[in-house]
């Protein structure tokens, strides 16, 4: 897992926006990993990125987070399971899923369509600061996440 030190905001308007969060920002692929995460970070949030499904179980276990980014070079399983141990985690700990399948999984609190830009990714993660998005699993249980037990 690889902790950056920068948090450039120069020009960038989602600054003035949203408040700064703490994201957790997992990914299959280094690559991409280390791509988008720079740019998360130069909407001013400090980005923590974990590359594969162990890596984020890893940084869960050792500090908190406001947001669980889990990106689409993760495998499907993943991405589907990894959402319980964010909540298990702490259940204040909102989930964005990207290159979600649109079927609501009930410990996601946000997710992006198939091909999604970056764009909407930072719109999102917007949307849900600017609206206090509360984590599922944090709410009174419903019958869909009751069921889901």
């Amino acid at each position: 897992m690889q902790i950056p030190d920068h948090t450039g905001t120069e020009g960038n308007h989602f600054m003035a926006k949203s408040a700064k969060l703490t994201i957790l920002y997992g990914e299959g692929d280094a690559e991409i990993l280390a791509g988008q995460a720079a740019h998360i970070e130069k909407a001013g949030h400090t980005v923590h990125q974990a590359t594969g499904r162990k890596a984020v179980e890893q940084a869960l276990s050792k500090g908190p987070f406001d947001l669980v980014v889990l990106g689409p070079t993760l495998t499907r399983n993943d991405r589907h399971h990894l959402p319980y141990m964010v909540k298990k985690a702490s259940k204040e700990t909102s989930v964005l899923v990207m290159h979600a399948d649109g079927s609501r999984h009930p410990y996601v609190d946000a997710c992006t369509d198939t091909g999604a830009s970056l764009e909407t990714v930072l719109t999102k993660i917007e949307s849900m600061t600017r609206t206090g998005t509360k984590p599922e699993a944090a709410k009174p249980a419903t019958s869909a996440a009751a069921a889901g037990r």
